[in-house]
């Protein structure tokens, strides 16, 4: 008999589930991959100046998205995360038009105000704290939440978020070892989504280390697993189960999941589509199988999000860049100091 930190296995999960949960995370992740797509042709055509992202990641940041207990304050779930991010923040609220807004930098970009590049969130509503350019950074924040989140009596949870190369640095470690101190065990899940590839380095090449959920075996009050996270149900049962094991322990638990990474890094790297395993064509392939769904229906909803997609472009094409004069709003408390130079002064 499963235990109270095992939800249903990958195999019952669809019918525990519901179609009608298993169509929702269909359409949040044909919306979050053609965002992707979107933002990675605006890059390339002018519209954009740098492009990073996660296509390819869908089926385990929806499922992530989704299971989050979503809300402001220390008595909901922290979020940080990183740029890889966007199916994430689509699963909790947010909409693509801000995707895209930051993406051209207008003034309309609620998460920077047109000054920060694509996928770097701050919604403070859904506790996303700001996404940093700086690589596992992340790691060292969330400390900061979950302290809070110990030292309160609440179920909510702290989650951070970041890719397989960047656990060679030191946040993460750092991460580890505050989450599992004695005094004060931090309710933390930490996610690793491994796609393989350090930018331009191959995984083998990097790591020494057979899984990265192996970290934990240096902590044996703290569980950690790998899982395929280009499944659906993998994906689902995998977070499920990390998710209940903090909520009722408030203990770390570390959490790999193996993705594709279907565009290469960012638009620095060309951002063209590389031959690995779709997520939403192994979905829509299941789905099928089951009984659940059928061509039709898939074709609709990709039609509707790209119009959607479409739509909020041309929108965002109207709107305004920044002007020079606001770059100094919300920088200060009480207004620009005198000895800030303002335009046509010293």
């Amino acid at each position: 008999m499963p235990s109270q930190d095992s939800p249903a296995a990958p195999s019952d999960l669809y019918e525990a589930l519901g179609v009608e949960k298993l169509l929702q995370i269909h359409e949040l992740m044909v919306r979050a991959r053609l965002l992707e797509e979107r933002l990675i042709k605006m890059s390339k055509g002018g519209d954009g100046f740098f492009w990073i992202g996660g296509p390819g990641e869908e089926a385990f940041n929806v499922s992530l998205g989704l299971q989050v207990k979503k809300g402001h304050g220390v008595d909901h779930d922290f979020l940080h995360l990183h740029y890889r991010s966007s199916a994430v923040a689509l699963a909790l609220g947010a909409q693509p038009i801000d995707s895209i807004r930051q993406m051209r930098s207008v003034a309309t970009d609620p998460y920077s105000k047109g000054r920060h590049f694509v996928n770097h969130y701050a919604i403070p509503e859904y506790n996303i704290v700001p996404v940093s350019p700086v690589i596992e950074t992340q790691y060292s924040t969330v400390i900061g939440t979950a302290i809070a989140q110990a030292r309160r009596k609440t179920d909510a949870v702290s989650i951070v978020n970041g890719g397989d190369a960047g656990t060679a640095e030191g946040d993460f470690h750092s991460c580890l070892v505050w989450a599992n101190r004695p005094a004060l065990p931090l309710p933390v899940v930490m996610l690793v989504v491994n796609n393989g590839w350090g930018i331009s380095t191959k995984g083998e090449a990097q790591h020494g280390e057979r899984l990265i959920s192996d970290w934990t075996k240096a902590f044996p009050d703290m569980p950690g697993k790998t899982i395929d996270g280009n499944d659906v149900a993998a994906a689902w049962s995998g977070l499920a189960e990390a998710f209940a094991y903090v909520r009722r322990h408030r203990r770390p638990y570390l959490l790999e999941a193996r993705c594709s990474r279907l565009y290469g890094h960012s638009s620095s790297s060309g951002a063209n589509r590389i031959h690995e395993a779709d997520c939403i064509a192994l979905f829509e392939d299941d789905l099928v199988k089951r009984g659940l769904a059928g061509a039709d229906r898939f074709k609709d909803v990709w039609g509707r999000e790209a119009a959607a997609i479409d739509a909020a472009h041309q929108q965002v094409k109207q709107e305004p860049f920044p002007q020079e004069a606001s770059v100094w709003e919300n920088v200060f408390a009480d207004g620009l100091p005198s000895s800030y130079p303002t335009k046509g002064g010293s």
